[in-house]
C-alpha cells in the first residue's frame, strides 16, 4: 500500500510567542545598512535621502544659466554683480524611496525545516527594518492567489512593531496564483521604487506574467526565490501517494534513483529559467535553501547584489 505524502506540509510558522523574526545584536547591524535603488524615482513626497536629481534642498550642487521662466529666488545675485551675467543656483534634492516587499503566504511557503514561510518573514522583516532606520517609505504586502493583506507607507523605527505584528499574523494558506495577484499589486500600488518579492515560484500558473505586471510599473524589482533543503534533495522511497497541498492533486509513484535524478533535473530547469528571465530584463535574481543562514543572506548576499549597502 502507497504511503501518503502531503506536498507542502504543515510546519510551525513565527507567532506571538513563537520563533523571533529578528534578534536584537542582528538589528544593530542592520542600523548600519541602507537600501538603494538602481533606479531615480520622482516621488510625491521629500524625504531624508540625497537624490542625483536636482532639487531644492539646502546643499548647493551646480550652476547653470538662467532662462525665462525660471524661479527668480535661484538666482546667484553675487555672480551677477561681478559678470553682469544671470545664473541659477541647482541643490540636491531629498528623495522619498518607496521600499515594497511582496511575501507569498500561500500553503506551498508552509514546507521545509525551517519553513520557508518563516525564512521569508525574517528576510521581508530586516529589510522593513533597514528601510524604517533610513526613514524610507516601507510597504508589505502579502498575497496568495489574490493581495490577502497589506500594510503600507510605513515610516520610521517605532514603526517596526506593527511590521513584526503583520508578518506574525498572516497566516499562510490558499493557492498561489502570482500573476493574479501582481496584476492586483501593480494596479493598486502606484508609487515607483523599490519591488522584493519574497517566493518559492511553485505555481503552476508560471512566473512570467506576474513579473510582466511588474515590469510594465517600472519597479525596480529583486527576486528571493526561497527554497526548502527537502525540496531540493528529497529524502523518499518505496511507493508513495504525494498529496498537493494546496489544490489537493494526487500522483501515485514509485521513487527510484531515476526518477529523483528527473526530479532534480526538472527543478534546476525551472529555477535556472526564472533567473534567466530576471537576468535578460534588468530583474536582479538569488536563490536561497531555508538551511542558509539567513543573516549570511541579508549581510552578504543581498549587498553584493547592490540592493543594500
Amino acid at each position: 500500500m502507497a504511503e501518503t505524502v502531503e506536498l507542502g506540509g504543515s510546519g510551525p510558522g513565527p507567532g506571538p510567542g513563537g520563533d523571533g523574526l529578528l534578534d536584537p545584536d542582528f538589528m544593530q547591524r542592520l542600523e548600519q545598512l541602507e537600501i538603494i535603488s538602481r533606479k531615480i524615482y520622482a516621488s510625491r513626497q521629500k524625504g531624508e535621502r540625497r537624490s542625483k536629481r536636482k532639487g531644492e534642498s539646502a546643499e548647493f550642487a551646480d550652476y547653470r544659466n538662467y532662462v525665462v521662466g525660471d524661479d527668480l529666488r535661484h538666482i546667484d545675485w553675487n555672480i551677477y554683480a561681478r559678470l553682469d551675467r544671470l545664473y541659477l543656483k541647482l541643490f540636491l534634492e531629498e528623495e522619498d524611496l518607496n521600499i515594497t516587499v511582496l511575501l507569498d503566504v500561500s500553503k506551498s511557503m508552509d514546507v521545509g525545516e525551517p519553513s520557508k514561510a518563516l525564512y521569508a518573514k525574517r528576510v521581508a522583516a530586516a529589510m522593513a527594518y533597514i528601510g524604517l532606520c533610513n526613514y524610507d517609505r516601507v510597504n508589505l504586502y502579502a498575497y496568495n492567489d489574490a493581495i490577502a493583506n497589506h500594510v503600507s507607507g510605513l515610516r520610521s523605527r517605532k514603526m517596526l512593531p506593527k511590521v513584526i505584528q503583520f508578518l506574525e499574523e498572516t497566516p499562510i494558506q490558499g493557492k498561489s496564483h502570482f500573476a493574479a495577484a501582481a496584476r492586483q499589486f501593480a494596479s493598486r500600488h502606484t508609487q515607483k521604487g523599490i519591488v522584493l518579492v519574497l517566493s518559492d515560484f511553485l505555481d503552476k500558473g508560471g512566473f512570467d506574467q506576474g513579473l510582466r505586471y511588474l515590469l510594465g510599473r517600472q519597479f525596480d524589482i529583486y527576486v528571493l526565490q526561497t527554497l526548502s533543503p527537502q525540496e531540493v534533495t528529497p529524502e523518499l522511497a518505496g511507493d508513495l501517494k504525494l498529496v498537493d497541498c494546496e489544490d489537493e492533486d494526487v500522483a501515485e509513484i514509485t521513487v527510484s534513483k531515476t526518477l529523483l535524478d528527473r526530479y532534480k533535473a526538472n527543478l534546476e530547469a525551472y529555477c535556472e529559467s526564472l533567473r534567466s528571465y530576471c537576468s535578460q530584463r534588468g530583474i536582479n535574481y538569488l536563490l536561497a535553501t531555508t538551511d542558509h543562514p539567513f543573516e549570511t543572506l541579508v549581510l552578504n548576499y543581498l549587498r553584493q547584489r547592490g540592493l543594500l549597502r
